[in-house]
C-alpha cells in the first residue's frame, strides 16, 4: 500500500508541475501587442489538432466516462485516463501553436483555470482507487468526485462556446450583450430539453421519491429566471421596443412560474410551463430584426418553441399511461411497436398503450430551439448573409446539430442502462424495464406497464383508467 501511494503521489506531483509550466508558457504571448498580420494569419495544423482533441475529449470521451462512472463500470477509469492524457496534450498544443494569434480572452483564462478541476478530479480518482480511510474521508471524497464529474459537461460546453467565439472573432464590445443573452438562453433551452428527456426516460423513480411533479421543478426555474430577467433587461435611459418586450417576458415567466408552482402542489401536473413556452415562442416568432435572414431565423426559432410547448401540453393532458395488463404482450407486441394488441382470446384490437416515441418530441424541439437561438445573433447572421447562404440552409444546419446532440444524449442514456451495475438487471429483465437513480444511488427496477403517480395525465371526468383485461372480447 505504501509503495502504491508513493507511485501515485509522484504521478500527481508531476502532472501538477507540468501543468504550471504549460500555463506559464502559454499565456506569455497574451501580454504582448499583437499585429494585424498575427491576428489574421492562417490557422496552422497544430491549432486544428488542438481543437479536434478538445472537441473529442470534452464532447465525447469525458461524457462517456462520466456515465460509466455513474453506472460503476470498470471501464470508467481507463476512459477517463485517456481523456486526461488527451486534454493535457490539447492544452499544450493550444498554447504552442504558430500562425494565427489571439488576444487575451475568457477562453484563454478558463483554459488555465480548468487545470484545477482536472487535477482535483485526477487526484480524487487515484485516492479512491486506493480504498483507504473507508469510514472517515472516503465518503466525502466520493461525493466531491461525483459532483466534479457531473459539472464537466457544463464546463466543456462553456469552454467550447468561448473557443468558437474567439476563433470566429464574435461578441466584440458592441455585440457582447446580445451574445450573452443568446448563448445563455439558448444553452438553457438545450439543457432544459436534455433534463426533460432524462426525466422521461430514466428519472421516473427519482421523481416518485421526491413527491413532486415535473412541472413543479419547471415552474421554479421559470419563476427564478423571470425575476432575474425582469430587472436585468433595461439599464437606464430610453426604453426601446426590445427592452420592453424582454422585460415583459421576464414578468410573464415569474408570474406564470408562480402559478405553476401553486398548481403543482400535492404532486399534481399542469400545463403552465408549457403554455409559457408557447407564449415565449410566439413573441420570438414576431421579433422583427434588421436583416431579413435574422427575422426568418427568429421566426423559425419561435415556431419550434411553440411546437415544443404544444407537444408538452399534449403529453401532459392527453397521453394515457400504459394500460395493458402484465403478461398480455410479447416482445413483438409492446408499447414500442405499432402492431395491434392481442388479447388472451386471440382477438386483435387497436393498440391502446402509449408509445414512448412521442415523449421525445418536446425535449428534442427544446434542444433544436436552443441551437436556433444561439445561432441568431446579429454578428453571426451578418457573416452568413455576407457568405451568400440563405436562411433555409442555415436553419437545416442548426437542426442537424440538434439531431446530433440528441442522438449522443440518447446514446449516453442507453449506455447507462446497459453497463456496470445495470448490465445484469437489463439482461435479466430482457431489456423491458425502466431504470432511475434515486438520491441514495441505488438502482430501482420498475415495470413500464405499472401506473406512475407523478406521470399520470391531468385528471379528467372520465373515471378511472381503463385496463385491457383477459375478460374483454
Amino acid at each position: 500500500m505504501t509503495r502504491s501511494w508513493s507511485t501515485h503521489s509522484k504521478l500527481v506531483l508531476a502532472l501538477f508541475l507540468s501543468s504550471q509550466i504549460i500555463s506559464a508558457y502559454g499565456h506569455s504571448h497574451h501580454d504582448e501587442e499583437l499585429t494585424e498580420e498575427q491576428l489574421h494569419a492562417p490557422i496552422d495544423s497544430i491549432l486544428w489538432i488542438h481543437m479536434a482533441l478538445q472537441v473529442i475529449v470534452w464532447g465525447i470521451v469525458f461524457p462517456i466516462g462520466m456515465v460509466l462512472g455513474l453506472s460503476r463500470s470498470h471501464w470508467h477509469v481507463p476512459t477517463q485516463s485517456v481523456g486526461f492524457a488527451l486534454t493535457l496534450g490539447g492544452i499544450f498544443l493550444g498554447h504552442a501553436h504558430g500562425g494565427r494569434q489571439f488576444r487575451h480572452s475568457m477562453h484563454g483564462s478558463i483554459g488555465s483555470w480548468i487545470l484545477l478541476p482536472i487535477l482535483a478530479q485526477l487526484t480524487l480518482g487515484i485516492y479512491l482507487k486506493l480504498h483507504i480511510h473507508q469510514e472517515t474521508l472516503r465518503p466525502y471524497a466520493v461525493r466531491v468526485h461525483g459532483t466534479l464529474g457531473r459539472i464537466w459537461p457544463i464546463l466543456g460546453w462553456a469552454q467550447g462556446l468561448f473557443g468558437v467565439i474567439v476563433l470566429r472573432g464574435l461578441c466584440g464590445p458592441n455585440g457582447a450583450g446580445q451574445c450573452a443573452a443568446h448563448y445563455i438562453m439558448g444553452s438553457a433551452f438545450i439543457g432544459y430539453g436534455i433534463i426533460l428527456s432524462l426525466l422521461l426516460t430514466l428519472g421516473e423513480n427519482w421523481m416518485r421519491r421526491t413527491g413532486k411533479s415535473p412541472e413543479w421543478w419547471d415552474s421554479w426555474v421559470i419563476m427564478i429566471w423571470g425575476i432575474v430577467n425582469t430587472f436585468t433587461e433595461h439599464w437606464g435611459g430610453v426604453w426601446s421596443v426590445k427592452d420592453m418586450q424582454h422585460t415583459m417576458l421576464g414578468v410573464l415567466w415569474w408570474t406564470g412560474g408562480a402559478l405553476g408552482i401553486f398548481l403543482a402542489r400535492n404532486n399534481q401536473r399542469n400545463i403552465v410551463p408549457a403554455l409559457i413556452i408557447v407564449l415565449t415562442g410566439w413573441a420570438m416568432s414576431d421579433h422583427v430584426q434588421a436583416l431579413m435572414i435574422s427575422t426568418k431565423v427568429h421566426a423559425i426559432f419561435g415556431y419550434t418553441l411553440i411546437s415544443a410547448g404544444l407537444t408538452r401540453i399534449i403529453e401532459v393532458c392527453f397521453l394515457p399511461i400504459a394500460v395493458s395488463a402484465p403478461g398480455l404482450l410479447d416482445d413483438n407486441d409492446s408499447e414500442h411497436t405499432l402492431t395491434p394488441t392481442q388479447t388472451a382470446r386471440g382477438a386483435s384490437r387497436p393498440q391502446r398503450m402509449t408509445t414512448r416515441a412521442f415523449r421525445h418530441l418536446p425535449p428534442f424541439l427544446l434542444v433544436a430551439s436552443g441551437f436556433l437561438f444561439m445561432s441568431a445573433t446579429d454578428e453571426e447572421l451578418e457573416v452568413v448573409h455576407d457568405a451568400g447562404m440563405d436562411h433555409v440552409t442555415y436553419i437545416l444546419g442548426m437542426y442537424s446539430l440538434a439531431f446530433l446532440l440528441y442522438l449522443f444524449t440518447q446514446f449516453l442514456f442507453h449506455l447507462y442502462m446497459t453497463t456496470g451495475k445495470n448490465a445484469d438487471i437489463t439482461h435479466s429483465s430482457g431489456g423491458d424495464a425502466i431504470f432511475s437513480v434515486p438520491p441514495d444511488g441505488e438502482i430501482e427496477l420498475t415495470s413500464p406497464r405499472g401506473p406512475s403517480k407523478w406521470y399520470s395525465p391531468v385528471p379528467r371526468d372520465e373515471g378511472p383508467v381503463h385496463v385491457v383485461g383477459e375478460d374483454e372480447e
